[in-house]
């Protein structure tokens, strides 16, 4: 069995744990009958670790009950960089091994399932465990937008990003956020209503500022270069822009010149959102090759 998933951007600027957005980068799982188990790995993460610890392996014994399995992994999305890298890679994993709720067993990994909705049902979601099991709303997209995401070549776990943030928030900070998700929300249902504002958050990326120092230069630089707005991308390093149609690519361009400016090193792609999310079968194939 064959399935592929998304990476995603998750949080968004004010929609910390809840929001999640698909991107056009895939990671692709392989699964087939073996003697024993056999695990190999191309493209991002690859050769990382070919064995029982890797996490396809992981999810996919845990799902299939034995280890009798030759599990093949290539993927795009860059690992440890904000883009759900891991919840893509189980929720793979789990389909092509034959569960029957890919999205469970992603969001169990991660702990919260904003990433792993994303990944499983594509586009704008937002997702939420409500009596021990995920609920994800598709939300609103505006199909014409266009985003650029910075990527650091550098990694950050989302551990040591959580640790960084306060265990309690006061009430203004929560309104405050509230308020901008709103916006936010009216912004990717339609790119005319979208303005850099509807990104500004105080829950999680000014605490996080102190494990990505450059960060609020390169977010400033990329509305400086034509994005809309711009945030993190989940816990970062990786930062996201949200651009007008047909702006991504001149976004892109000159986001490189400010990575190199700031003196980091790292790439800059301009993607357009996923709205398939979790695709099992042959079809998988063709949509990783595709991209």
């Amino acid at each position: 069995m064959i399935a592929s998933a998304p990476a995603s951007a998750a949080n968004l600027g004010p929609g910390f744990d809840t929001l999640g957005l698909a991107l056009e980068r895939y990671v692709e799982v392989e699964i087939e009958p073996s003697a024993s188990l056999i695990v190999r790995s191309e493209g991002e993460g690859a050769g990382l670790s070919d064995n029982a610890t890797h996490l396809a392996a992981r999810v996919a014994i845990e799902v299939a009950g034995h280890d009798r399995l030759a599990i093949t992994v290539r993927s795009q999305i860059p690992v440890a960089r904000g883009l759900g890298s891991s919840a893509a890679l189980a929720a793979a994993a789990a389909a092509a091994a034959g569960s029957p709720d890919p999205l469970s067993v992603a969001a169990a990994l991660d702990g919260h399932p904003d990433n792993a909705a994303a990944s499983v049902v594509g586009g704008l979601v937002s997702s939420s465990m409500i009596h021990g099991s995920v609920k994800v709303a598709r939300l609103p997209l505006d199909e014409t937008i266009e985003f650029v995401v910075m990527i650091p070549e550098r990694t950050l776990p989302t551990k040591s990003a959580r640790q960084a943030l306060p265990d309690m928030i006061n009430r203004e900070d929560a309104i405050f956020n509230l308020g901008r998700m709103g916006m936010l929300l009216s912004g990717l249902a339609d790119h005319r209503f979208l303005r850099k504002e509807a990104t500004e958050d105080r829950l999680h990326q000014p605490y996080r500022t102190a494990l990505f120092e450059e960060a609020p230069a390169l977010l400033a630089a990329l509305v400086e270069s034509g994005a809309v707005a711009s945030c993190w991308s989940g816990a970062g390093p990786s930062l996201l822009g949200i651009c007008n149609p047909g702006e991504g690519e001149r976004v892109r361009v000159n986001a490189l010149k400010a990575l190199e400016e700031q003196g980091v090193q790292g790439i800059a792609l301009s993607l357009k959102a996923d709205h398939r999310g979790l695709v099992v079968g042959e079809e998988a194939r063709d949509l990783y090759q595709l991209h």
